[in-house]
This record gives C-alpha cells, structure tokens and sequence, in this order.
C-alpha cells in the first residue's frame, strides 16, 4: 500500500470510529445494555465498572469508545477503539470497563459468534485454518482493520432502518466473519467447528466441564474419554483456554455458586455445597481469591449496588 493509499484508509478508519461512536450513543443515550437480536448487544457506561465475573459464549467484541480488559485466567487483554477482541469457546471470563467518562462514556459492541454461521462462511470462502493449530490460543485481541470496522459500522447503521434489518443484519454478519477469517483468525475460529482431532475432543471436554461442574473433576477418565493420554489432554485444554481443566471448573463452580445465593438467597456454605465443595473453608478460600471478599461481604455489596 503506498503512502495515498495509507492515508485514505486512515481517514476512512477514523471516520468510521466517528460514526460508530455518534450511532452507538444514539442509541443508547443513558449507561445501560441494549440487546438488538440473541446474538448482538451494545452497551453503554459513563464510568468504569467493578468485574463482571460470568461464563461467555463464543463473540468477536468491539470498543467503539473508551478501554475493557477481559482478564482469562492470570492472563489479561486490553482492547480499545483501535483493537478487538475475539474468543472461540465458551470461557469463564472477568470483563471490566476501565475508560470511561461523562464526556467520552464506553461504548461497546458484542456480536455471538455462531458455529453454524462460522461454517458456511469458511466453506464459500475456502479459508481453511492451517495444520496444526489446534492449540492456538481461543481468545486474542487484534488490530482492527478499515475494512472490518466498515463491516461493524454498515451493521450499527441499520438500527435507523428497521426495515432493512432483517434483510442486511444476516448478510453484514456473514461479512464480519469472512474479515475476521481472512484477517488471520481462521485458525481461532476453527474452535468453533471441531476441526481436527485435538479441536473436536477439547471442545468436547469444555462441554463436559460445563454440563458437570459440580462433579468430582476425573481427569484420567476424561482424557481416557477423549482417547488422549492425561499429559496431552492437560497440554491442549491449557493451550485453548489458558488454564488448566481444574482451574475452569473452579471458575465455573463459583460463579454458579455466587448466582445461587444472589438469586435464590443461598447460605454459604449451601451454595459451595451445591456446586461440588465438600469443605466450607475451601470454598470460602477460593471464593474471595476469584471476587476479591468472602461470599457474605460480596453478595452483601453486591445487593447494596442493585439498590442504588
């Protein structure tokens, strides 16, 4: 690309920004979540948020104005107007705004990534991911490029257009997921569909762990399951997901639990007992690890929060 042309995307680029941030905040004019279909969500915060512990499904997300980190893991990933985020299986993720004001709110954009979808875009366009990417990483922050961003602005834009919607959103969706799979993620997005053998049987055991959180974690017989030796097993699940199948199943365990005595008023130690911990003590250890305060103290706050 020549410098005229370097700087024609540039202006294209920064126009799009522009536009995304007057469209998004149009449409959301007070801090709140405006869910447009099942699959695609914008948000809006004039301030930066305490952690939002949750399980995700699969989603490429867009920071239209301000910063999010995601933290997965130990590991962290920052992502602001000029980077996205992407993750390829379902995670135990902690999302939290850092950037925001009055003047210039955070301003989001999440779009579900379906694995059907995923599919027949990968087999019109012939983008195949690469041997022996299995264990690439499912989740990533990347350089958001012009032609994305115009995909992700034509998208917003049909909020003005009911009419249009149901027609355009499908084929701009569609057109989202070929820019991510030709702009390098085919292999992240592989995730999605099972391809290959070590793909297939650790999408299988994130299933697994999903479906059986509160039951004794038998990696032996997981990996025998899977027809993987236990050292392999624990490698690849590592690889895809940045922890070990323990550690996801602990974080899956506490949410749970965390939900259950916000929502159905659990005590404590009902709630670990529920989601699989045998001794209160440990539950209560790993608990204010993950949230940062003991279970009563949080779930405490966090009620005080819903009031204001």
């Amino acid at each position: 690309m020549n410098p005229n042309e370097a700087k024609r995307e540039a202006q294209r680029a920064n126009s799009n920004r522009e536009e995304l941030v007057e469209r998004i905040a149009r449409v959301l004019p007070q801090n709140g979540i405006l869910d447009v279909s099942t699959s695609f969500r914008l948000a809006r915060s004039s301030c930066p948020t305490e952690p939002i512990h949750s399980l995700y499904q699969p989603a490429f997300c867009v920071v239209a104005q301000g910063r999010k980190q995601a933290l997965l893991g130990d590991e962290v990933f920052r992502y602001d107007s000029g980077h996205y985020l992407i993750y390829t299986v379902d995670l135990p993720l902690t999302f939290q705004v850092e950037e925001a004001s009055e003047e210039r709110p955070y301003l989001g954009f999440r779009l579900n990534l379906d694995s059907a979808l995923v599919a027949s875009v990968m087999m019109e366009s012939g983008i195949q991911p690469k041997k022996g990417d299995a264990s690439l990483k499912a989740m990533d922050v990347s350089p958001m490029d012009a032609n994305l961003l115009d995909a992700v602005v034509r998208l917003v834009r049909l909020l003005d257009a009911p009419s249009e919607y149901k027609a355009l959103a499908p084929l701009i969706t569609r057109e989202i997921i070929f820019r991510l799979l030709a702009g390098g993620q085919a292999a992240r997005l592989s995730h999605l569909l099972a391809l290959g053998a070590d793909t297939h049987r650790i999408s299988k055991a994130i299933g697994h762990l999903r479906e059986h959180y509160d039951a004794p974690l038998k990696i032996e017989h997981i990996a025998r399951d899977l027809g993987m030796s236990v050292s392999g097993f624990h490698h690849h699940f590592k690889s895809v997901t940045a922890m070990s199948p323990l550690q996801f199943q602990k974080q899956i365990r506490l949410q749970e639990a965390r939900r259950l005595m916000l929502g159905e008023d659990l005590d404590a130690a009902s709630a670990g007992f529920r989601v699989g911990y045998e001794d209160p003590a440990y539950f209560s250890r790993d608990y204010k690890k993950l949230f940062g305060a003991p279970p009563q103290r949080d779930i405490a706050q966090l009620r005080s929060n819903l009031e204001l």
